[in-house]
């Protein structure tokens, strides 16, 4: 818990953003056309994921070069001063342009955050793990994210309660962020007593900011196919938590019942992630990294169309649970791969840059699921975007079992 408080942070945050996306695109980009809001949001949204892999390099360096707890306890600082912005900044109302300008400084600002935060908790987690239980351990930094996505449901769900639809849209919407806030100082405190891992302290050389750039250099070749390993991981995740409430207003579901699913498919992932993690220790990573994805490919698109041709809380349900099934055993066996993969000079700047970059196209989710709904006038096209970075996954997860051999070998020598 204390090594993902950060990570439980920045996705309760983005959860939030995600859920009232429409109501914060009215509040900040009133257009006259709640469609035209919503993707000026949902780009507002994605473009927080833009700025991840600067994130990535400067702040995973800073880690790699000065430790994995003083990366954990940046990165936490300037997540903090993101959510802080968006949740006090007037709306376009009050200030005009200034508004929309704030709310996307604050998203940058988180997304230069978390370029760093995922990949710093998830090698610290790796370098703390007891040999043969890596893939348990690391399970936990996504698992950490599911109790986020719960708790932004649950707070979404109580001010959906309480308050009217007018109240909600015009500033209750803020409850949920101002949460987060009230939450940082304990985070701070949690974070605080970390210690180092052995595996950096073990290192009787500190590489300087130069040699750490040229070794990432070196291992651009895992970075980009780390990337491609990522995309079915992001897409997924983004598809099936923060557009779960938005997809279910294109279909015309109750608010209510979108929150609802939203928690179970977050608990769902949390069941299904330390599970399949421990799994992947026993039986290998490549069997469960092939089975999700080829399953996604044969089965994103026609559940899609299954629920978009008579949209239900029922089917909704199953059609999520089925991905979040398939999400969380990619997801837990896919991370603690990655971690090793890359080299341990660079792990945290070569981690967080690979899923940076895939979580920069991954972000933009809610913005490409409803664009392509609105362009083709089919609520199913989601599951043909998934079904697509599927197959880029799996592309990934065939080349890199035959050509890059998991290790520790110096980035120097690749």
């Amino acid at each position: 818990m204390r090594v993902s408080s950060g990570n439980l942070l920045e996705m309760y945050d983005f959860m939030v953003f995600g859920y009232f996306a429409e109501a914060i695109g009215r509040v900040y980009f009133p257009t006259g056309d709640d469609t035209s809001a919503l993707l000026k949001a949902l780009a507002t949204f994605g473009a927080g994921f833009l700025m991840r892999p600067l994130g990535a390099i400067v702040l995973g360096v800073y880690t790699d070069r000065h430790g994995r707890r003083a990366g954990l306890l940046l990165t936490l600082m300037l997540m903090s001063v993101g959510i802080v912005i968006l949740t006090i900044t007037p709306g376009y109302a009050s200030i005009g342009i200034a508004a929309p300008i704030m709310v996307l400084l604050g998203r940058l600002i988180q997304g230069f955050s978390a370029g760093a935060e995922l990949g710093s908790v998830s090698v610290y987690l790796s370098e703390i793990a007891p040999p043969g239980r890596k893939g348990f351990y690391v399970a936990w930094q996504s698992a950490s994210q599911q109790v986020a996505v719960m708790l932004a449901a649950a707070v979404g769900f109580a001010a959906a309660a309480a308050l009217t639809p007018q109240q909600l849209e015009t500033w209750g919407w803020r409850i949920p962020l101002g949460i987060g806030c009230l939450i940082v100082p304990f985070l701070f405190l949690l974070r605080r007593g970390l210690g180092e891992t052995e595996a950096f302290q073990a290192r009787t050389h500190r590489h300087d900011v130069r040699a750490i750039l040229r070794m990432l250099w070196l291992c651009r070749q895992q970075v980009l196919i780390g990337m491609a390993l990522v995309l079915m991981t992001t897409v997924s995740f983004y598809t099936i938590t923060a557009y779960t409430p938005t997809f279910g207003k294109i279909l015309h579901l109750p608010a209510v019942d979108n929150l609802i699913v939203t928690a179970l498919v977050g608990l769902s992932n949390f069941i299904w992630l330390p599970l399949m993690g421990a799994l992947s220790d026993r039986i290998g990573r490549a069997p469960i990294l092939i089975t999700c994805t080829v399953l996604s490919i044969l089965t994103a698109y026609p559940a899609m169309s299954w629920l978009a041709a008579e949209p239900s809380f029922t089917k909704l349900l199953i059609v999520e649970l089925w991905l979040s099934a398939l999400y969380a055993s990619y997801n837990a066996a896919m991370v603690v791969y990655l971690t090793e993969i890359v080299p341990v000079e660079v792990r945290a700047s070569g981690f967080s840059l690979a899923y940076s970059l895939a979580t920069a196209v991954g972000g933009f989710t809610p913005f490409i699921a409803t664009w392509l709904i609105a362009q083709n006038q089919n609520a199913a096209m989601p599951g043909a975007w998934l079904s697509l970075v599927a197959a880029i996954s799996l592309g990934a997860t065939l080349w890199s079992m035959a050509r890059l051999r998991p290790g520790t070998a110096p980035a120097t020598a690749l």
